[in-house]
């Protein structure tokens, strides 16, 4: 199955405080908040929705499309995603603008503050998707990007009748709820985090039932609780994360969790399976420095999926007296 991945293409700059972020945050002057934070450390490391969901399908063995916008310093990231096997032709190089920034500052209990600079991204409402899918794509992941781009993108797919996945995410806090439920309408799967899945339903006017009316499965991670699956006239299905034994750095872990449901997707795999499939890959970036530093292979899935996800043990029958 060829899967294209649409969305923000960046490079990340990944800060560590070494206290926490809540306690310089003053009760009484939330009002006027003027904080500047000595780091121990600094990874620069490459990033973007997009890019991190390539590269971990990539890894996994697909050969994935990647579709976004970035400035004239992208030919050595986009050299090393080449290498990896994520294809790089239907990326759009400004001849103006940066790739886009991710700045980005973790305490200890993994609170975040952080920025991000467009760049580049704001051109990708210049792609033609309709061109790419004149290539051959079966599946597309629209994240987040320029949101006129996200628009387009959706607008073409349904046009198409070619299925597509809507992950919104943190371009929620800016989309309108017009926006937001033309991007959800008709898609085959719905992405959100537990703080979206609430800030998508507030924004749209939409009650869950609404939103279930309109797509075909409705995947909501949960962070170390795992996630949930629910599609219309069915009751939701809560499936565990699989147990995380190194916690090295949060960003990226969710574009991780696609990638792995994704794949798991393109295999024929049913829910619960593509989700257990996200959240081993899901653990495996939270180990590591940086969103595409961790490294996989489909042969490594079974094992790690069989040690995450043990049948249960059935309970001794008793023996007769």
């Amino acid at each position: 199955m060829r899967i294209a991945v649409t969305g923000s293409i960046a490079t990340d700059h990944l800060m560590t405080f070494p206290a926490r972020i809540t306690d310089q945050l003053l009760a009484d002057r939330l009002d006027r908040v003027s904080l500047s934070f000595l780091v121990d450390s600094l990874e620069v490391r490459e990033g973007g929705v997009a890019a991190n969901i390539a590269y971990g399908l990539a890894r996994l063995g697909h050969r994935p499309l990647l579709v976004g916008a970035v400035g004239a310093d992208f030919h050595a990231y986009g050299a090393r995603l080449a290498g990896l096997g994520v294809d790089t032709g239907a990326v759009r190089v400004s001849t103006t603008r940066h790739t886009a920034r991710f700045l980005c500052t973790t305490d200890p209990d993994g609170n975040q503050l952080a920025s991000f600079y467009p760049g580049a991204m704001s051109e990708a409402s210049g792609i033609d998707l309709g061109g790419v899918l004149d290539g051959g794509v079966d599946l597309v992941l629209i994240g987040a990007d320029d949101p006129a781009a996200m628009v387009r993108h959706t607008r073409t797919c349904r046009a198409r009748g070619v299925r597509f996945l809507a992950d919104p995410s943190q371009q929620l806090a800016r989309l309108d709820g017009a926006e937001i439920r033309e991007l959800v309408e008709g898609a085959d799967h719905l992405f959100t985090n537990e703080y979206e899945h609430g800030l998508l339903l507030e924004k749209t006017g939409w009650s869950r039932a609404d939103v279930l009316a309109r797509v075909g499965t409705w995947v909501t991670t949960l962070g170390e609780k795992g996630s949930r699956i629910e599609r219309a006239g069915e009751p939701p299905v809560d499936v565990a994360a699989a147990a995380a034994t190194v916690v090295a750095d949060p960003t990226g872990v969710g574009d991780a969790f696609r990638a792995g449901y994704l794949s798991c997707l393109a295999a024929g795999g049913d829910a619960v399976r593509c989700a257990r499939t996200g959240s081993v890959l899901a653990t495996l970036a939270l180990a590591a420095i940086g969103t595409q530093s961790y490294d996989v292979t489909a042969d490594d899935l079974p094992a790690l999926l069989a040690a995450a996800y043990p049948p249960p043990v059935r309970p001794l029958s008793p023996r007769p007296a």
